[in-house]
């Protein structure tokens, strides 16, 4: 008998081993990821009609990783996710709607795509980024499982007030989808956990962050398949859509962590799902997102590379 588990333990560790490698340099994963979606544009082209399957298939790896349990909490954390998502979801976008209808900026693409932004749910890639940044990973994952599902009501007092943002029952629709997706997932993922690896090993959780660093990875490339053209015929106009992303996106975290909001939380303020509304709006109202998008990934994918120093604080 011991000697047979002497014997798998070795298998083990050797069926293990390239996941494992990934984990441990998730962050060169996700900048060869940024690299790829900017110098391969034929492969971002193909990875980006996978992307439905890709981010399926995150958010089943990150639910294995976390278990049910771990989302679940107990009711004060229940509370507590729920008052972050009407913060981020519902009172940030409308603060920043009234301030541009008071000076007047509704017009401009850059409100648009900010007010957008600050009204969407997490990426589905927010529970990793905390991983690996070594912090508990379930309440990013709670905010952006139940942020999703409510998407349909939250955003709707922003998107009814932004001026001709599109038919209300097309955004309702696409919420319900997205979170349709996320809870076959999600759920696929729990089942996973609780009957495959109830009581998974510290080699199976590394295998499982180096399985996520992989598939953010590929997601990016995709993501950023606007981009790599935008940037050859126009660097000036990038240039631009860039420091706003990066100020937006950083200086939200910041802000978070600095009022109090633990690591996963204020990863979330500054990551949101825009993305999500590139298949219910216009597309008058969604072109000019396409740029904004393509370099909202840049210092998404750099979170867990410029912000780890940040959260240890």
């Amino acid at each position: 008998m011991a000697a047979r588990q002497r014997a798998a333990k070795p298998r083990r560790r050797l069926a293990l081993p390239f996941l494992i490698y990934a984990a441990r340099h998730a962050r060169v994963c996700l900048v060869l990821g940024l690299i790829g979606g900017l110098t391969l544009p034929a492969a971002a082209a193909i990875i980006r009609d996978w992307l439905p399957g890709l981010v399926a298939a995150l958010l089943c790896v990150s639910a294995t990783r976390i278990g049910l349990r771990a989302v679940l909490g107990n009711l004060r954390d229940l509370r507590k996710t729920i008052s972050g998502i009407l913060i981020l979801q519902l009172a940030l976008p409308l603060a920043a709607l009234s301030l541009c209808l008071a000076i007047g900026v509704t017009g401009f693409p850059l409100a648009i795509a900010m007010i957008l932004m600050l009204s969407a749910p997490s990426i589905t890639g927010s529970p990793n980024f905390t991983a690996l940044m070594g912090h508990d990973p379930a309440p990013p994952m709670r905010l952006l499982i139940l942020g999703t599902a409510l998407v349909p009501l939250t955003a709707m007092p922003v998107l009814w007030i932004i001026p001709g943002i599109g038919s209300m029952i097309d955004i309702f629709l696409t919420a319900l989808r997205l979170a349709a997706v996320i809870a076959v997932s999600v759920g696929v993922g729990f089942a996973a956990r609780r009957f495959a690896l109830p009581d998974p090993s510290d080699d199976q959780i590394k295998a499982l962050d180096g399985a996520g660093a992989i598939l953010l990875s590929i997601m990016v490339v995709g993501l950023m398949a606007a981009l790599g053209p935008a940037l050859r015929s126009d660097p000036a106009e990038v240039a631009f859509w860039l420091v706003a992303v990066m100020v937006a996106n950083f200086g939200l975290q910041i802000m978070a962590y600095r009022l109090g909001a633990d690591p996963g939380t204020s990863v979330v303020a500054g990551n949101r799902n825009i993305a999500l509304y590139l298949v219910a709006l216009p597309a008058a109202t969604t072109d000019p997102l396409l740029i904004f998008i393509g370099c909202y990934q840049i210092p998404m994918y750099l979170t867990p590379i410029l912000m780890q120093r940040f959260y240890r604080r």
